[in-house]
């Protein structure tokens, strides 16, 4: 009898708690709604009152409005991007022609991607890939040698990191520092610096020489139970985690399909970064996740996607306000509006960048992770905004250095040297450390409520509600730390800290800081919503 209570006692909490929360709809719906129509009238009228001091507009091809083109990386990619249509796609014609006619499998078609990839890598970087082949070379042979012994893992990471340092500290070297018979060849430096795309090499190279020395190793994932809650295994295709977890054999460690790893064409530039063992795997058996009808479907979001960039750099100048330093113009509000919109735009620079060479590597029957799988408006937390942006440098990160430093057991040391090293990786400059060890900082105080969350069991509705309230409260905290950190990691750098500070200290600062707080509070609830119905739609499969 008391079980049965029980359970009616359960049940009737459950459809009160239902109940409040489809009613709070109704207020936090109509609140968003405003909030991003305030936002968007104020980037407008920011926009148009001050782009006359703003630097690097160009004119833009909507209504004759400008465009803002001051961020280097999406101009260059734009600017290029037919060309680079145009040689995937010939690329890849040409690929599956040959790989059907001859029935190639993995050295073969290591081969032919070396040969494609070498050829492109000319155009990018001419003479200076004689860099990249003498260090690609020498990492090769370090793992061959030392691959199996007890302190390897040591000798590849001093090895990397002191080419990454260098590499930037020397911007790419001189090839006249090597003798003056070898000046000529700094004439022919190509179109792109080998330096800065070689931060993916680098760590394609760690993966190599991890995914070797662990080769004798047992997997981490237990087959039978992965199967059963993975949507992919459970239909019979392989996802990514078990592409990586499953060990290759041997010979799949050979210099060809190792180079061809390196500099695999589609994704050489930006990535997404993919491991060793995953890579390797599908050379022989092609990704079976997507359909190509899925495959066309992605490609058309993708289209999709870059109109919305067309249409927000042509009516918001957020990163030119930024280049520009106006934003010591404005007021606590509008710097708040700038820092999200800036935000916004790097999410959607990056998502177009990294689905553009993801979508030609799936053509070509290699699955990368998806770099960018949730909206950046829908993270109320760190760590599940750094598992979806860049997220498969989130995965290298977790395979190669979280969990090999000791895990979630040292978790509270760990994200210092992890965030460190993702600064470092980027680029050599105090703004990228300063970001990093903020964050570190906003992230200790959320690990350790989670933590005593974690331990707490609400109870009935009432229970659930304070519990539910709590986190949203802290969401908004988090939200708003994260914003602080990206400003002065990308728009204001560290020396604008005092600046935004004693500005946000002041009346009118203190209210905005009170309406961000409020602001993202109903947005971490709605964030809740969306969580629920996703729950729900995984439960009725």
């Amino acid at each position: 009898m008391s079980v049965v209570l029980r359970s009616f006692a359960s049940l009737t909490a459950g459809m009160k708690s239902s109940s409040w929360k489809r009613k709070e709809l109704f207020v936090l719906v109509p609140y968003a709604v405003v909030f991003y129509a305030i936002v968007i009238r104020r980037s407008l009228q920011l926009s148009h009152d001050h782009h006359a001091k703003l630097y690097g507009l160009r004119p833009g091809w909507i209504f004759g409005r400008f465009t803002d083109a001051t961020d280097a990386q999406w101009r260059n990619f734009r600017q290029n991007l037919p060309i680079l249509t145009g040689v995937f796609g010939i690329f890849t014609l040409v690929a599956n022609i040959i790989k059907r006619s001859f029935s190639l499998r993995a050295k073969g078609m290591s081969f032919y991607w070396i040969v494609v990839s070498l050829a492109y890598l000319f155009y990018l970087h001419e003479a200076c890939i004689l860099f990249i082949f003498g260090i690609a070379s020498a990492n090769f042979f370090l793992v061959k040698i030392l691959g199996r012994t007890k302190y390897f893992l040591y000798g590849l990471w001093v090895f990397n990191l002191s080419f990454l340092l260098c590499n930037r500290i020397y911007e790419g070297y001189q090839f006249s520092s090597f003798g003056e018979h070898w000046a000529y060849l700094d004439d022919f430096r190509g179109t792109f610096r080998w330096h800065i795309c070689f931060n993916f090499v680098v760590l394609r190279m760690i993966s190599f020489g991890h995914d070797y020395h662990w080769t004798d190793q047992y997997t981490s994932v237990d087959d039978k139970k992965h199967i059963q809650r993975c949507d992919h295994c459970s239909t019979g295709k392989t996802c990514y985690l078990v592409l990586q977890e499953r060990r290759v054999t041997n010979d799949k460690f050979s210099f060809p399909i190792y180079l061809c790893y390196l500099v695999y064409a589609p994704l050489y530039i930006a990535g997404p970064i993919i491991t060793f063992n995953a890579f390797a795997s599908q050379l022989d058996s092609p990704q079976n996740i997507y359909s190509s009808r899925e495959v066309a479907w992605y490609g058309f979001r993708w289209v999709f996607c870059l109109s919305l960039m067309e249409f927000m750099t042509q009516f918001f100048y957020y990163n030119a306000f930024a280049i520009s330093g106006l934003w010591k113009q404005l007021s606590p509000m509008d710097i708040f509006i700038i820092g999200y919109g800036v935000l916004n735009f790097m999410w959607l620079k990056f998502l177009l960048i990294w689905r553009y060479f993801r979508f030609w590597s799936l053509i070509n029957g290699i699955v990368p992770p998806e770099n960018m799988p949730r909206c950046i408006n829908n993270c109320h937390n760190l760590e599940s905004f750094w598992k979806n942006w860049h997220a498969s440098f989130n995965k290298w990160l977790v395979r190669y250095v979280y969990i090999p430093l000791g895990g979630s057991q040292k978790k509270l040391l760990n994200v210092w040297v992890v965030f460190t090293f993702v600064a470092v990786w980027h680029d050599l400059e105090w703004k990228l450390l300063s970001w990093a060890w903020l964050t570190c900082v906003f992230f200790i105080p959320e690990m350790l409520i989670k933590s005593a969350a974690s331990a707490f069991q609400a109870e009935g509705a009432f229970g659930e509600f304070i519990f539910r309230e709590l986190r949203a409260a802290a969401g908004a905290v988090t939200i708003t730390c994260l914003m602080v950190a990206n400003l002065v990691g990308f728009v204001i750098g560290p020396s604008g800290i005092n600046w935004l500070v004693s500005g946000f200290l002041q009346e009118g600062g203190l209210l905005t800081l009170g309406g961000l707080l409020v602001s993202f509070y109903v947005g971490t609830k709605l964030m809740f919503h969306i969580a629920d119905a996703k729950q729900r739609k995984d439960k009725s499969r």
